[in-house]
């Protein structure tokens, strides 16, 4: 539903209130679907309620952050060493391509657009390691953590370490070198833990 996308993409701010009538009337739906979309979005996490008083967004969690990563990263890993033996120099090259879009969009300060170039470099090998069940999951895992994104990105610093980080795993790819390439994604993911929670970005 367009709800879950307004809170994931940020055009609904953390802590902002949600009235089921102002939804429906933005959207042009009933109060009905509305209110069964609010409560799935509170089982995702994405809003929080106070019964008879407030609905509103979930704030950026900081334990949240912390339970995902790993499994994140964990999944990544995998995809990483089932995609290794498909990948072609056309998908380096695409890789390549990407991380200089993620440098180019943090120079500008557009974080959404840094958000989408550092979720396409990762897709690739998450394409090419050709497992559905594993596509899909990751897939809604990182839906999850795309409002956490765009806050890290908008500390374009700290977004500029990932950019170099993705070039080591780079190196390591075009030499074929599985175990350094899972290496580089672990530090990348680590990194990336470790600077968003030092980072000061609102995580509660």
């Amino acid at each position: 539903m367009q709800l879950s996308t307004w809170i994931i993409d940020g055009t609904l701010q953390p802590g902002e209130a949600l009235r089921d009538l102002d939804i429906a009337g933005r959207l042009g739906v009933s109060r009905t679907p509305v209110r069964e979309a609010l409560r799935r979005l509170e089982d995702e996490g994405l809003i929080e309620t106070a019964l008879n008083r407030w609905t509103r967004v979930a704030p950026l969690d900081a334990a949240r952050a912390a339970d995902l990563y790993p499994v994140v990263e964990a999944l990544e890993m995998l995809a990483l060493r089932l995609a290794m033996p498909a990948l072609t120099g056309p998908d380096i090259t695409h890789l390549r391509d990407l991380n200089a879009q993620l440098g180019a969009a943090l120079q500008h300060g557009d974080a959404r657009a840094a958000v989408e170039a550092d979720m396409a470099f990762h897709g690739v090998w998450t394409e090419r390691a050709g497992n559905r069940e594993l596509h899909h999951t990751l897939h809604a895992l990182k839906r999850k953590l795309r409002r956490i994104e765009l806050a890290y990105f908008h500390a374009g610093s700290a977004g500029t370490e990932s950019v170099e980080e993705h070039a080591v795993l780079l190196h390591a790819l075009h030499a074929g070198d599985v175990e350094a390439s899972v290496r580089a994604l672990h530090a990348n993911w680590q990194g990336s833990l470790r600077r968003l929670q030092h980072s000061g970005l609102g995580l509660t």
